[in-house]
Formats: structure tokens, sequence, C-alpha cells
């Protein structure tokens, strides 16, 4: 029988299946010491977590050498599911939380991800740049654009322009007198059937240097 995130990513190797097969376990044993989960969302982390992540992955294919930064990355999402999906693509999983940066590193050790940076800072302070900057509801869009923008590479090699994926739900109030960056929704409901997702979207900003 097909798995969650199986069902809608039926081209997953057998190392993938086997990380993500142990993402639960591992996030139920940290989230009883270390709560980066809602208690009450732990029965759904698959669903609410795991794959509310990967929709960033219907909307783009990340290529090898591709350099992200999960901004408030909280518990490692959307960046561990990502980094498991995408091996050959580097994340940065920055928090200011030094608890939750201790769960991600201890997770994605526990999974055998060499492709993940854990870092504890605040992520307007990170040096560097990237190709993208992903993010899931870590504040209003606006101020996280405001936060990240000047993190993003100004030449890109990917099939969407580099910018800022970010993962919301409900209304999102965007910032009309800004006028030097684009976006475009995509609803999460598109690429997956459970009623959960109706509300759910990603945003991709974009031209915005």
């Amino acid at each position: 029988m097909k798995t969650t995130v199986e069902r809608y990513f039926p081209n997953l190797t057998a190392l993938q299946k086997e990380r993500f097969s142990l993402l639960e376990n591992l996030y139920i044993e940290w989230n009883a010491r270390i709560n980066v989960i809602s208690r009450k969302d732990m029965d759904q982390l698959m669903i609410h977590h795991v794959l509310h992540s990967l929709g960033i992955a219907k909307v783009i294919n990340f290529k090898p050498g591709t350099a992200i930064m999960d901004a408030g990355t909280g518990g490692g999402f959307p960046g561990i599911p990502l980094a498991i999906l995408f091996p050959e693509v580097h994340f940065t999983l920055v928090d200011s939380i030094g608890k939750k940066i201790k769960v991600v590193g201890n997770i994605a050790q526990s999974v055998g991800l060499n492709n993940i940076t854990p870092l504890n800072a605040r992520f307007e302070t990170v040096r560097g740049a990237f190709d993208f900057v992903t993010g899931r509801a870590v504040t209003n869009l606006p101020q996280f654009f405001t936060w990240t923008r000047k993190k993003i590479k100004k030449t890109g090699f990917n099939d969407l322009t580099n910018g800022i994926l970010y993962l919301t739900g409900g209304e999102t109030e965007l910032a009309e007198k800004k006028t030097d960056f684009r976006y475009t929704f995509y609803p999460l409901s598109e690429y997956f059937e459970d009623p959960w997702f109706s509300t759910k979207k990603l945003i991709h900003l974009y031209n915005c240097l």
C-alpha cells in the first residue's frame, strides 16, 4: 500500500521512501522532548507538514546545485522533506530558536541527510545569497519579503525565476505599493486531494531585486 508521500510522488527511490518513512517516529520522539510541532497536529504530521512542504516540488523541480535558504524553518519544514526529495540541492535551514535547530540537526542526521546545514540565527542576518528562499507561515508576507529579498541571487538556472517560495493558507496580504517584484499563486488543492489543502497555496515572488 502506498504511503501518503508515495501517492503523490510515485518515482521515489528506495532510499527516499526509507527516509520519509522514518520521519514520523523521529518527530514523535523529538516532539515529546522539545515541542516544535503542535501536539494536536502530530496525528496529521505527514499531511499537514510533510506533504504541505512538498507542495513546492509540485511547482518546481530544483536542479542539482541549487542553493536554498529555508527561513524560519521551525522543526524543519519545508526544508527537511525537500532535502529528502532533492538530494543534490543544498538547504540552509535557519531559525532563531536554538532548540528547534537542535531538532532539525538531529533529524537530518538520523535520516542520513548530508545536504542540510542547520543554522541558529535570525534569517535576516544570514550572509550569502541563494537561488530561492522558502518559508512556511513564518510571518506576514510583506515582512518576510523585506527581510529576505536581498538574499536572492540575481541570476539562476532553474525553470522558475530565482525568488521566494512561500507556503501559506487563507488570505494573504501583499503590499500593492511595491512595484519591483511580481508574484504567482499556486493553489495546492490542484495537486493534493485532501480537503485540508482547499485553502493552502504556494506563492512565488520573483524579480524582487
